[in-house]
Protein backbone atom coordinates (compact mmCIF):
# COMPACT_ATOMS: atom_id res chain seq x y z
CA UNK A 1 0.00 0.00 0.00
CA UNK A 2 1.33 3.38 -1.01
CA UNK A 3 -0.08 6.92 0.69
CA UNK A 4 -2.07 9.66 -1.59
CA UNK A 5 -3.69 12.86 -1.06
CA UNK A 6 -8.08 13.31 -1.91
CA UNK A 7 -9.98 15.86 -1.71
CA UNK A 8 -13.02 13.77 -0.24
CA UNK A 9 -16.70 15.56 -0.65
CA UNK A 10 -18.43 16.77 2.60
CA UNK A 11 -20.70 14.96 4.69
CA UNK A 12 -20.50 11.51 2.63
CA UNK A 13 -21.18 13.39 -0.73
CA UNK A 14 -19.86 12.73 -3.81
CA UNK A 15 -18.48 14.19 -7.20
CA UNK A 16 -19.95 14.19 -10.79
CA UNK A 17 -17.98 15.11 -13.99
CA UNK A 18 -20.37 16.84 -16.22
CA UNK A 19 -17.78 15.12 -19.05
CA UNK A 20 -16.63 12.22 -21.09
CA UNK A 21 -12.94 13.71 -21.60
CA UNK A 22 -10.87 11.65 -20.67
CA UNK A 23 -7.89 14.25 -20.25
CA UNK A 24 -10.22 16.26 -17.51
CA UNK A 25 -10.71 12.40 -15.57
CA UNK A 26 -6.98 12.99 -15.51
CA UNK A 27 -6.54 16.13 -14.37
CA UNK A 28 -8.73 15.73 -11.39
CA UNK A 29 -6.72 12.61 -10.57
CA UNK A 30 -3.59 15.02 -10.07
CA UNK A 31 -5.14 16.28 -7.39
CA UNK A 32 -6.49 13.80 -5.74
CA UNK A 33 -10.09 14.60 -6.99
CA UNK A 34 -11.32 11.76 -8.58
CA UNK A 35 -15.04 11.32 -9.41
CA UNK A 36 -16.99 8.49 -8.06
CA UNK A 37 -19.75 8.83 -11.54
CA UNK A 38 -18.95 10.34 -15.00
CA UNK A 39 -22.00 11.78 -16.86
CA UNK A 40 -21.36 13.42 -19.87
CA UNK A 41 -24.09 15.98 -21.08
CA UNK A 42 -25.37 16.20 -24.36
CA UNK A 43 -25.96 19.90 -24.90
CA UNK A 44 -26.28 22.33 -28.14
CA UNK A 45 -22.53 23.55 -27.88
CA UNK A 46 -23.08 25.92 -30.77
CA UNK A 47 -22.40 29.69 -30.35
CA UNK A 48 -24.85 32.14 -30.56
CA UNK A 49 -24.62 35.39 -33.29
CA UNK A 50 -22.11 37.83 -31.58
CA UNK A 51 -21.28 35.62 -28.42
CA UNK A 52 -18.20 36.66 -27.02
CA UNK A 53 -16.19 33.90 -26.30
CA UNK A 54 -15.85 34.03 -22.58
CA UNK A 55 -19.51 34.57 -22.55
CA UNK A 56 -20.06 31.26 -24.62
CA UNK A 57 -17.53 29.35 -22.23
CA UNK A 58 -19.41 30.27 -18.80
CA UNK A 59 -22.47 29.07 -20.71
CA UNK A 60 -21.52 26.14 -21.88
CA UNK A 61 -20.64 25.11 -18.67
CA UNK A 62 -23.61 26.35 -17.02
CA UNK A 63 -25.46 24.45 -19.85
CA UNK A 64 -23.46 21.49 -18.92
CA UNK A 65 -23.83 21.43 -15.40
CA UNK A 66 -28.00 22.51 -15.35
CA UNK A 67 -28.18 19.27 -17.56
CA UNK A 68 -26.87 17.01 -15.30
CA UNK A 69 -28.56 18.35 -12.51
CA UNK A 70 -31.87 17.60 -13.52
CA UNK A 71 -31.46 14.07 -13.62
CA UNK A 72 -29.18 13.98 -10.68
CA UNK A 73 -30.81 15.48 -7.59
CA UNK A 74 -27.23 14.38 -4.90
CA UNK A 75 -23.67 15.28 -5.24
CA UNK A 76 -21.31 17.53 -6.42
CA UNK A 77 -21.44 18.09 -10.39
CA UNK A 78 -18.03 19.78 -11.38
CA UNK A 79 -18.76 21.19 -15.39
CA UNK A 80 -16.29 22.74 -17.66
CA UNK A 81 -15.77 24.40 -21.42
CA UNK A 82 -12.58 25.18 -22.88
CA UNK A 83 -12.49 27.79 -26.26
CA UNK A 84 -10.08 28.96 -28.21
CA UNK A 85 -10.53 32.26 -29.56
CA UNK A 86 -8.57 34.12 -31.58
CA UNK A 87 -9.65 37.99 -30.84
CA UNK A 88 -13.71 37.91 -30.78
CA UNK A 89 -13.16 34.60 -33.30
CA UNK A 90 -14.57 31.73 -31.65
CA UNK A 91 -12.27 28.32 -33.11
CA UNK A 92 -14.55 25.17 -33.40
CA UNK A 93 -13.85 21.65 -32.31
CA UNK A 94 -11.88 20.33 -34.80
CA UNK A 95 -14.54 17.47 -36.62
CA UNK A 96 -12.91 16.90 -39.77
CA UNK A 97 -9.21 17.49 -41.41
CA UNK A 98 -9.94 20.91 -42.82
CA UNK A 99 -11.43 22.22 -40.32
CA UNK A 100 -8.19 21.30 -38.10
CA UNK A 101 -6.12 22.68 -41.10
CA UNK A 102 -8.29 25.93 -41.00
CA UNK A 103 -7.33 26.41 -36.94
CA UNK A 104 -3.92 25.92 -37.56
CA UNK A 105 -3.80 28.21 -39.73
CA UNK A 106 -5.13 31.24 -37.88
CA UNK A 107 -3.12 30.12 -35.29
CA UNK A 108 0.15 29.90 -37.06
CA UNK A 109 1.86 32.74 -36.28
CA UNK A 110 -0.26 34.37 -33.77
CA UNK A 111 -1.19 34.54 -29.97
CA UNK A 112 -4.41 33.01 -28.71
CA UNK A 113 -6.57 32.82 -25.58
CA UNK A 114 -7.62 29.71 -24.34
CA UNK A 115 -10.72 30.60 -21.41
CA UNK A 116 -11.71 27.75 -19.09
CA UNK A 117 -15.09 27.76 -17.38
CA UNK A 118 -15.42 25.84 -14.75
CA UNK A 119 -18.60 24.98 -12.61
CA UNK A 120 -19.82 23.07 -9.15
CA UNK A 121 -23.06 22.95 -8.67
CA UNK A 122 -23.68 21.61 -4.93
CA UNK A 123 -26.55 19.87 -3.69
CA UNK A 124 -27.52 22.54 -1.49
CA UNK A 125 -28.05 25.11 -4.41
CA UNK A 126 -25.78 26.80 -4.87
CA UNK A 127 -22.80 27.59 -7.90
CA UNK A 128 -19.22 28.34 -7.73
CA UNK A 129 -17.29 29.51 -10.96
CA UNK A 130 -14.62 30.40 -12.24
CA UNK A 131 -12.84 31.43 -15.38
CA UNK A 132 -9.51 31.34 -16.30
CA UNK A 133 -7.30 33.19 -19.67
CA UNK A 134 -4.36 31.78 -20.74
CA UNK A 135 -2.24 33.45 -23.57
CA UNK A 136 -0.44 30.93 -26.26
CA UNK A 137 1.91 32.05 -28.82
CA UNK A 138 2.38 29.74 -31.93
CA UNK A 139 5.21 29.70 -33.84
CA UNK A 140 4.64 29.70 -37.79
CA UNK A 141 3.96 25.98 -38.74
CA UNK A 142 4.63 25.08 -41.88
CA UNK A 143 2.93 23.21 -44.43
CA UNK A 144 4.94 19.87 -43.92
CA UNK A 145 4.12 20.55 -39.97
CA UNK A 146 0.89 20.58 -40.20
CA UNK A 147 -0.06 17.56 -42.52
CA UNK A 148 2.48 15.52 -39.86
CA UNK A 149 0.27 16.79 -37.02
CA UNK A 150 -3.33 16.03 -39.50
CA UNK A 151 -1.97 12.64 -39.80
CA UNK A 152 -1.80 12.10 -35.60
CA UNK A 153 -5.13 12.57 -35.31
CA UNK A 154 -4.62 14.27 -32.31
CA UNK A 155 -6.60 17.34 -33.46
CA UNK A 156 -10.32 15.47 -33.39
CA UNK A 157 -12.76 16.95 -31.14
CA UNK A 158 -10.33 19.42 -29.73
CA UNK A 159 -11.18 22.93 -29.30
CA UNK A 160 -9.29 25.04 -32.06
CA UNK A 161 -7.95 21.80 -33.59
CA UNK A 162 -4.77 21.09 -31.28
CA UNK A 163 -3.73 19.30 -27.95
CA UNK A 164 -0.83 20.95 -27.02
CA UNK A 165 0.26 18.01 -24.80
CA UNK A 166 0.98 16.02 -27.61
CA UNK A 167 2.58 16.82 -30.80
CA UNK A 168 1.12 20.47 -30.83
CA UNK A 169 3.64 21.31 -27.86
CA UNK A 170 5.98 21.97 -30.44
CA UNK A 171 4.00 24.36 -32.00
CA UNK A 172 3.98 26.76 -28.82
CA UNK A 173 6.49 29.37 -28.52
CA UNK A 174 5.06 30.91 -25.22
CA UNK A 175 2.17 30.31 -22.69
CA UNK A 176 0.96 32.79 -19.95
CA UNK A 177 -1.07 31.41 -17.52
CA UNK A 178 -2.41 28.02 -16.70
CA UNK A 179 -1.04 25.04 -18.65
CA UNK A 180 -3.44 22.33 -17.41
CA UNK A 181 -6.41 25.45 -18.40
CA UNK A 182 -5.17 24.52 -21.80
CA UNK A 183 -5.16 21.16 -21.39
CA UNK A 184 -8.67 20.84 -20.55
CA UNK A 185 -9.38 22.35 -16.81
CA UNK A 186 -7.58 25.06 -14.62
CA UNK A 187 -6.23 22.96 -11.85
CA UNK A 188 -5.62 25.63 -8.93
CA UNK A 189 -9.28 27.47 -9.58
CA UNK A 190 -10.68 24.05 -9.72
CA UNK A 191 -9.21 22.90 -6.09
CA UNK A 192 -9.96 26.28 -4.90
CA UNK A 193 -13.81 25.76 -6.17
CA UNK A 194 -13.88 22.08 -4.32
CA UNK A 195 -12.23 23.73 -1.23
CA UNK A 196 -14.85 26.49 -1.32
CA UNK A 197 -17.33 23.68 -1.60
CA UNK A 198 -15.76 22.53 1.75
CA UNK A 199 -14.00 19.50 0.10
CA UNK A 200 -11.43 18.24 2.41
CA UNK A 201 -7.67 17.22 2.01
CA UNK A 202 -6.85 13.82 3.43
CA UNK A 203 -4.35 11.28 3.76
CA UNK A 204 -5.43 7.27 2.75
CA UNK A 205 -3.97 4.05 1.56
CA UNK A 206 -4.31 3.13 -1.96
CA UNK A 207 -3.55 0.94 -4.03
CA UNK A 208 -1.45 1.31 -6.62
CA UNK A 209 -2.16 -1.83 -8.45
CA UNK A 210 -5.46 -0.99 -8.97
CA UNK A 211 -5.41 2.79 -9.32
CA UNK A 212 -2.89 2.71 -12.02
Amino acid sequence: MDRAAVLEPPDGGFLILASASPRRRDLLHQIGADPARIAPADIDERSRPRELPRDYAVRMARSKAKTIRAREEKGFILAADTVVAVGRRILPKAETEEEARRCLALLSGRRHRVLGAVVLDCPNGHRLERVVATNVTMKRISFLETEAYIATGEWEGKAGGYAIQGMAGAFVKSLNGSYPNVVGLPLAETHALLVGASFSLRIRDVDRKRDG
